[in-house]
């Protein structure tokens, strides 16, 4: 009879511990995360998020915004709700959060949460509920999200040009940018459909009308982009902007994949999502099923709003989500 070696006790130890950690770092984050801590959490993020909707109906966009630009530098965290004061230098302040805009109610729906539950639900889950409710307001799916996030203890603006996807790069980049963070290219093409409700400001695509036109840009479509953009100089602090979708731009939809293969997509990296071999026969099916869509943008945003969580002691929940507790 075969004699059964028992592996040495050290070795039964690590693995245990191991298993410890990787079960530890799944109860961290998890549905209704608060049900017990805050239970009335997501239900007072989703009224203020629906109050600030129907007085400014651009704050959902932002939500859906904040979601990507957080969660794409290291992790979802709230680093981008951090502000520029003592040795903190604000994610906001780059190049590619130019345009973003309504921080200043995130601390409204902040303020909400901590007078029911003080140091309790972090500033990353606010950025990912909001998002999701956001979402929702817009037309797009219910999404049901996991929550147990904590916040950051430091602002990652130096890498932030590195991390951000450039609407200028090729889409080879973007789809190795999305990869690096577990995000496969039929999720890419999804999440690229929240230009849906997105708007250009013409800073950042004016390059593709002067001198002249880009000649992969609807001859038409350009025309109309000239009024909205008369100079090839325009000031930046000017709110001089396309929206992405004319027939529903509040709305999240197929549309923007319908637009972009009549070549109308503002950016460059619309262009190419419509005309690079690999994402192409995605964003033809998406343009020919909307339902189709909404199931792989619930997937991305999924994907997205569960990039690297810092859990434990890895962060903290800030009373403030402009500032980190110790300033």
């Amino acid at each position: 009879m075969a004699t059964i070696t028992k592996p040495p006790s050290n070795i039964c130890f690590l693995l245990l511990l191991l298993l410890a950690h990787f079960h530890l770092g799944e109860s961290q984050v998890e549905l209704n995360y608060y049900s017990k801590s805050c239970p009335k959490a997501e239900e007072i993020i989703k009224e203020q998020v629906t109050q600030l909707y129907n007085k400014h109906g651009n704050t959902a966009v932002s939500w859906v915004r904040n979601l990507f630009h957080d969660c794409v530098v290291k992790s979802c965290d709230a680093s981008l709700l951090l502000a520029t004061v003592s040795d903190v230098v604000s994610e906001q302040a780059s190049d590619r959060s130019f345009g973003m805009r309504n921080f200043k109610y995130v601390n409204t729906i902040k303020a909400a949460v901590e007078k029911e539950c003080p140091l309790t639900v972090s500033c990353a889950d606010i950025v990912a509920l909001s998002a999701r409710d956001g979402i929702a307001l817009l037309g797009g799916p219910s999404i049901e999200m996991k929550t147990g996030r904590k916040d950051s203890k430091e602002s990652y603006a130096t890498e932030v040009e590195a991390l951000i996807p450039n609407h200028n790069d090729s889409m080879s980049s973007v789809l190795s940018r999305f990869q690096a963070i577990g995000i496969d290219v039929e999720a890419t093409v999804a999440l690229l459909g929240a230009h849906s409700v997105g708007r250009v400001h013409c800073k950042n695509l004016v390059h593709r009308l002067y001198p002249t036109v880009d000649s992969t840009l609807n001859p038409a479509h350009a025309e109309y982009l000239k009024r909205r953009c008369p100079t090839p100089n325009p000031d930046p602090k000017a709110v001089l902007y396309s929206r992405n979708d004319l027939k529903t731009p509040m709305i999240i939809d197929n549309n923007y994949y319908k637009n972009i293969l009549q070549h109308k997509g503002l950016l460059i990296v619309d262009e190419e999502l419509a005309t690079d071999p690999i994402t192409a026969p995605y964003v033809q099916k998406m343009a020919n099923d909307n339902d189709y869509f909404n199931q792989q943008f619930s997937r991305a945003i999924l994907l997205l709003s569960e990039t690297n969580p810092l859990t434990g002691d890895e962060g903290e929940i800030r009373k403030d989500c402009r500032y980190l507790n110790a300033n």
